[in-house]
């Protein structure tokens, strides 16, 4: 039987690896792919909370729809930047990207 505890592990562990691609990679396309990461551990979270603590509502599941709805907006949006600093700068690496420099 899989109980809440485990579902919590799931969600620590893939909270985790993203934050630890988020930390450590340089590739703008990495990073959001570790933001996405951490974004799937909420939604973990989400649902089986709501399947233990109140098993006929769907209140986790329309939150966990609201999170991707809003992590496809926030690729979108991330994916849309690192297209257009690649063709001003030619590359995809946020150390070499400082458009913020003088």
């Amino acid at each position: 039987m899989v109980t809440l505890a485990h579902y919590l592990v799931l969600s620590a562990l893939v909270f985790a690896l993203g934050l630890f691609a988020v930390l450590t990679r340089r590739n703008g396309v990495a990073v959001l792919m570790g933001i996405e990461l951490m974004l799937n551990a909420a939604n973990i979270n989400l649902v089986a909370f709501n399947k233990y603590a109140a098993p006929g509502a769907m209140q986790g599941q329309v939150f966990a729809l609201v999170v991707i709805t809003l992590a496809a907006c926030e690729a979108a949006v991330g994916l849309a930047l690192v297209l257009a600093a690649y063709r001003s700068l030619e590359t995809i690496y946020l150390d070499e990207i400082n458009l913020m420099k003088w």
